[in-house]
């Protein structure tokens, strides 16, 4: 999958998602760039360290990457999504699909 930076709608829809920054403290880094920070290093497969300096300070967008996943940031997300999916008709229950495999287990026996 190529890379590319958040569109405006898209990031209309991920904004509501994040709460605002602290009103005191250090200037907060704009979330919109350091999201799309974010996506370059998890697509492009490069090392934070490695990510363009245009997406902010590589231990910041870490942080903020560490943060979101701890707080359910990025699974509100993906709800939002899932849920818009269905709403519009974009996902149907029907063209879902679960691939599962089992292994009889024997009594006594060793694995």
């Amino acid at each position: 999958m190529r890379f590319q930076e958040l569109t405006d709608g898209q990031w209309d829809f991920i904004r509501s998602s994040l709460s605002p920054p602290a009103l005191t403290g250090r200037p907060w880094a704009d979330d919109r760039t350091v999201i799309n920070g974010i996506l370059y290093v998890l697509l492009s497969g490069c090392r934070w360290m490695g990510m363009p300096s245009k997406y902010g300070l590589h231990k910041t967008v870490w942080e903020r990457n560490k943060n979101w996943s701890e707080k359910g940031v990025w699974k509100n997300i993906m709800d939002s999504l899932v849920s818009r999916g269905y709403t519009s008709g974009l996902i149907k229950v029907d063209d879902l699909a679960i691939d599962s495999s089992t292994v009889p287990a024997k009594k006594g026996g060793r694995i």
